[in-house]
């Protein structure tokens, strides 16, 4: 391999004293010399007091923390770190944020089964009460076993989540379900199986749109693979029941979309971003108004987007540009094709900030980026001064290099 040894320049903010290189990998197979800095950023050092955001509602879909100890591997129940998983959530509402619970991040679907998730609810519905933390969590349909399922079963599986969330006192999130997009004929079929669930439920909830860069068993969702005809049913939906939608999250990474859907939104109801590469000008908006946010990557990035959206809450919508528009970078990188394994990065950063000791994942998901992709990650979470002790995330850092060879 050829070695490079020049240093990559310093991001804007940071420290002019920084450690010993690290040898980083490139994607191309070459090392390259990065000094890490040496302090967090300044908003890392603040105290937090848990006072709500004001001027958007802000969840951050929060990840699930394994159990590195546990005999467990890919197609088994997932094997969980209760103690570090809640203490995690208590970290975003420490800040501000409120928790999405139960969501993609927490690996539905790919590690977390429902009964994992059921038990998550619970308890993060619990920690929430105690603490006083906002929550939401997600229901959907992923108790039922790959294949081929009746309307009536989507429907039936749907409920049985639905009410779990809402016997503990929850807000739930109506997740797209693969299921019923393998079982679904039609704009018809979507329609009426939403209106069902909407009618029963005890409190509004959110719609959760999730594109197939995310999932690809949800392509063609909302009955259609042109979006514009999928839009045109989803917003059905929500202008037929709009005392039972408190908003829709849309993850369809395409803003001008997102941006046209918000404004046809019925009044009241709230558009919440999950567009993971251009958060920051969906939640700024514009002289017509603005999304509010439930996005994976604010999970990683939960201290600068408190602080981001605190000073919006002052009316600094340029200091708010400021703060957040640096880390786009690094959410477009942990959320590269394919999207679907953004989680692997995200336990990675939690990792090497110090939320927890290790980085294992149910279901083994850490194998499923890259070293230079986390190297790289790592490279732009530190620029960007995210780690509240930046010895340990390189310390940490050099150690994971070491595993795989790459000699310091």
């Amino acid at each position: 391999m050829t070695t490079r040894t020049t240093a990559a320049a310093p991001p804007p903010g940071a420290s002019s004293v920084r450690s010993p290189a690290l040898r980083l990998p490139d994607a191309d197979g070459t090392l390259r010399a990065y000094r890490p800095r040496r302090e967090p950023a300044p908003f890392l050092r603040r105290p937090t007091d848990g006072v709500p955001l004001v001027s958007r509602t802000v969840f951050a879909a929060a990840h699930v923390v394994a159990d590195p100890y546990a005999d467990s591997g890919p197609g088994a129940p997932a094997a969980v770190d209760w103690d570090t998983t809640l203490a995690f959530r208590r970290h975003l509402w420490e800040r501000g944020l409120g928790v999405a619970e139960a969501m993609d991040t927490a690996q539905r679907g790919m590690g977390l089964d429902w009964a994992g998730a059921a038990e998550l609810i619970r308890r993060s519905a619990a920690e929430a009460r105690a603490e006083g933390g906002s929550l939401v969590c997600g229901a959907g349909t992923d108790q039922l076993a790959p294949g081929t399922r009746s309307l009536a079963e989507v429907r039936a599986a749907y409920e049985e989540q639905l009410a779990l969330v809402e016997d503990t006192g929850s807000r739930a999130v109506l997740m797209a379900s693969r299921a019923l997009a393998g079982a679904a004929g039609g704009p018809e079929d979507y329609l009426a199986l939403y209106g069902h669930l909407l009618r029963q439920a005890d409190e509004p909830v959110v719609l959760h749109w999730l594109g197939p860069m995310f999932d690809p068993e949800l392509d063609g969702y909302w009955g259609s693979t042109d979006l514009d005809a999928a839009t045109e049913t989803f917003l059905q939906v929500v202008s037929e029941h709009p005392d039972k939608v408190d908003g829709v999250k849309v993850s369809l990474l395409d803003a001008r979309r997102e941006v046209d859907l918000r404004r046809r939104l019925p009044r009241g109801v709230r558009c919440y971003t999950g567009d993971d590469f251009h958060y920051p000008e969906l939640i700024a908006g514009d002289e017509r108004g603005f999304s509010h946010a439930l996005l994976g990557v604010f999970d990683p990035l939960a201290p600068v987007a408190a602080e981001a959206v605190r000073v919006l809450d002052t009316g600094d919508t340029e200091g708010f540009r400021e703060l957040l528009d640096p880390t786009v970078e690094l959410s477009r990188h942990l959320f590269g094709a394919p999207t679907r394994f953004y989680k692997t990065g995200v336990v990675f950063l939690a990792w090497l900030a110090g939320h927890q000791d290790h980085f294992a994942m149910v279901g083994g998901l850490q194998s499923a980026r890259s070293l230079p992709h986390l190297a790289r990650a790592y490279e732009l979470a530190d620029g960007l001064g995210l780690f509240p002790d930046p010895a340990v995330a390189e310390a940490r850092m050099r150690s994971l290099l070491g595993v795989y060879g790459v000699d310091q």
